[in-house]
């Protein structure tokens, strides 16, 4: 048996104002065919997997490209070819082949093409032909076209936001493939359209519950999978929203039934799964009552995760205005910042401006004397079994002795470790600010003391009736508040 592998991934915000190209993937994670590190990433985790499989069960598995690009805005287009091309060659240089793995993200676009990962597949497909087996993870908050829905034989998606199955992902899409292949399996899958375009984060209810009965469902009565695209709502694509597929062995009418059932049930959801997001003002007017610390604040918009820059200054100024003592900032996207930083050395005072640089939406720039605290070159974060990159990274003490970290590579807050790498004890402060939406929750639930979740408007699109978007044709909520009754 053999098997080819390749990984292609970024989440795509098409209203950043950023733009995405190939230093952007190769700062972020870059492995050609044989370097993928035994740690995986958030979409490549099929490598370590199908190695595993293939080294206790003797099968041959060729490896491609594995790439991945921190969310950002839109794809530049030679660099999507360029990467698409590379696989694509790197493929049929591999045939025959028994099957396919790909670990993708699911949110991927570039100019010309709103559906990469359709595009993708489909090439896949027509080089391998109709009885080779594609299979394919993806993060729920991608987008499910009808293309790469038919090209693949096997799409699976993480359970969890945050995202601490993926290697659980990554091996279910890799058995699934090779069950396939010998004969044990028949997959047939359905997808339902939830109509709904909605944050549905799994560390409380009722997704909790919903996520625990579904895995429970697969291996019984048929059903090999279930998996529940998230939608990401700043990614202007026709086929934008939730989604449900079920895959069955060879039982297509159990696994449309299922899919529409618990697709009407995620319908049911809406407008009850998001924690509750409060202003920056009423955070800081709750923040002194607070006693158990660490306190965990996170500005879930102003969230690289999600393709935006990640160096807005509004809560940083509502923090600095606040008289808020022993407080902690991680992290503020500013390569130059850091770069002035380097040159001052560690110890160094200066007056240095930061932050607000690539938004109109983001608060102006903070100018401040500071010390520079602690320099590190290639810092680092955990995201469970993976590692981040934060690049070249300073620690700033500001005048009113808070403390501000700032990375040269975006990435949204992950592990409380982001501060322990940069010489801060997290745990030893009473307020910890970070930028993101829920998936630093579990590993900075171990040691928060409370977290709250803060809105703080700015670039990201977080309001569906108000995006504008330009290319989605179907009804849904909440732009219109019963879209099944629409399109009757």
């Amino acid at each position: 048996m053999r098997i080819f592998c390749a990984s292609i991934a970024t989440e795509t915000n098409t209203f950043s104002p950023l733009r995405t190209d190939i230093s952007d993937f190769r700062e972020s994670f870059y492995a050609g065919p044989g370097d993928h590190p035994e740690t995986p990433t958030l979409c490549s985790a099929v490598f370590t997997v199908a190695r595993a499989r293939a080294k206790a069960e003797g099968w041959e598995l060729v490896e491609g490209t594995a790439t991945w690009a921190e969310p950002g805005g839109i794809v530049n287009r030679d660099t999507y070819e360029y990467l698409r091309d590379e696989v694509l060659a790197q493929l049929k240089a591999a045939m025959p082949v028994d099957g396919v793995v790909l670990g993708l993200h699911g949110a991927m676009v570039a100019q010309d093409y709103l559906d990469c990962e359709g595009d993708l597949l489909q090439s896949v497909r027509d080089i391998v032909g109709p009885d080779v087996v594609i299979g394919a993870s993806f993060d729920p908050h991608s987008h499910l076209s009808a293309k790469r829905f038919n090209a693949a034989d096997v799409l699976v998606a993480f359970k969890e936001f945050p995202h601490t199955d993926f290697v659980e992902a990554g091996a279910a899409t890799v058995d699934l493939v090779l069950r396939t292949i010998r004969g044990e399996i028949k997959p047939v899958k359905a997808a339902f359209d939830c109509k709904m375009i909605e944050v549905l984060p799994t560390s409380r209810e009722p997704m909790r519950s919903f996520v625990d009965r579904i895995k429970a469902m697969e291996g019984h009565d048929g059903i090999l999978s279930v998996s529940v695209i998230h939608g990401f709502m700043a990614g202007d694509v026709p086929e934008i929203g939730s989604h449900v597929i079920v895959i069955t062995d060879n039982k297509a009418g159990l696994a449309a039934q299922t899919a529409k059932d618990l697709g009407m049930e995620l319908f049911g959801f809406r407008g009850t799964t998001r924690p509750d997001f409060i202003t920056p003002d009423q955070a800081m007017a709750k923040l002194p009552d607070i006693i158990a610390t660490p306190v965990v604040i996170t500005d879930v918009w102003d969230n690289p995760g999600g393709g935006v820059p990640g160096d807005s200054t509004i809560l940083l100024r509502k923090v600095m205005n606040s008289g808020l003592q022993n407080y902690a900032f991680g992290t503020i996207w500013d390569p130059m910042a850091v770069r002035i930083c380097f040159s001052a050395g560690e110890g160094g005072v200066l007056p240095l401006r930061f932050g607000g640089k690539t938004s109109s939406t983001g608060g102006a720039p903070v100018d401040a004397v500071v010390r520079v605290k602690k320099l590190q070159r290639n810092s680092w974060q955990s995201f469970g079994d993976s590692i981040v990159p934060l690049g070249d990274c300073a620690l700033i003490e500001l005048p009113d002795g808070g403390e501000v970290i700032l990375n040269s590579n975006r990435a949204q807050s992950f592990d409380p470790d982001l501060f322990a790498n940069m010489g801060v004890d997290p745990k030893a402060k009473n307020y910890l600010f970070i930028k993101s939406t829920n998936h630093f929750y579990d590993a900075f639930a171990k040691i928060a003391g409370e977290i709250i979740y803060v809105n703080v408007q700015g670039p990201y699109p977080s309001d569906p009736k108000t995006n504008g978007y330009k290319h989605l044709t179907r009804k849904v909520w909440p732009i219109v508040d019963d879209p099944f009754a629409a399109a009757s």
